[in-house]
């Protein structure tokens, strides 16, 4: 049997660059459709986490290199039997190192904007669902083909996020149908507010438009809108006065309330 040589820890798969406040994580490897292997999660958790420690960065955008957003778990990589002593051991690695990757998209401080175009099955359809907001082409493909595989639905958290994301009745629908969601029926099902032209220089776009919004405010609303997720009514009351607090009292809210007050006043005149 031809064992196919996967990329090293020396060969970049994830790509990043930092335009001003932005910073753009790319998967790298087109020839692949981006397909995920451990090294691939190995270099975009580190991606995402070294951005995510950067105060200059204040919103990040996730695209895929070539003609896909990612293809999903690369399923042909071949692994030499050396270092892997049965399939189980194979996918406890991959999975415990995709775990990692999820996690790191939700708890960075800041925003992350997945740009989508072509396919994004499985894996990448889980990484789309877990980044904050997407803005897709309209060859967009998202697709779970998990039953067709002979495995359980969903994973990298894809059975937690799509549920709600579109309600579970479609979530389920998908999934047990094993199909492919299309770029109009994301946006009719609210996995995407619009179709874009151009995913990427819309995702940018509004990245940087976020980026130039007040960065306490920022920060803070995606943690709100991620616990709202599993937090009850009483704490997510408790944590949104919390941060309605602390978010008051800071230089930039004082000089836009002063700002508003002032606008007031002059149209009373």
């Amino acid at each position: 049997m031809t064992v196919r040589q996967l990329p090293s820890e020396t060969t970049h798969v994830v790509d990043t660059e930092v335009r001003g406040e932005v910073g753009i994580v790319t998967l790298a490897r087109p020839d692949r459709l981006n397909a995920l292997i451990p090294e691939s999660m190995r270099q975009l958790r580190r991606a995402l986490l070294d951005l995510g420690e950067r105060r200059d960065v204040r919103v990040i955008v996730l695209r895929g290199e070539g003609r896909a957003f990612c293809a999903g778990l690369d399923l042909e990589a071949g692994r030499p039997d050396a270092l892997l002593e049965t399939p189980v051991e194979a996918f406890t690695e991959m999975m415990s190192v995709a775990v990692e990757v999820i996690m790191a998209i939700r708890s960075i401080p800041q925003p992350v904007v997945a740009a989508v175009h072509g396919h994004a099955v499985g894996a990448g359809f889980a990484l789309a669902a877990a980044a904050d907001v997407r803005f897709i082409a309209a060859d967009a493909r998202f697709s779970a083909p998990f039953l067709r595989l002979g495995m359980s639905v969903g994973d990298l958290g894809l059975s937690w996020f799509l549920p709600r994301l579109i309600g579970h009745g479609r979530a389920s629908r998908v999934f047990y149908e094993a199909g492919v969601i299309d770029a109009d029926q994301a946006v009719a099902w609210g996995l995407a507010s619009e179709v874009s032209v151009d995913p990427l220089a819309d995702a940018i776009a509004f990245a940087q438009q976020t980026a130039a919004l007040p960065h306490y405010g920022v920060r803070a609303s995606k943690n709100l809108i991620n616990a709202s997720a599993s937090s009850s009514l009483r704490d997510h009351l408790d944590a949104e006065a919390r941060a309605q607090v602390i978010g008051g009292v800071t230089p930039s809210a004082v000089q836009a309330m002063d700002a508003a007050l002032q606008h007031t006043k002059e149209k009373k005149q």
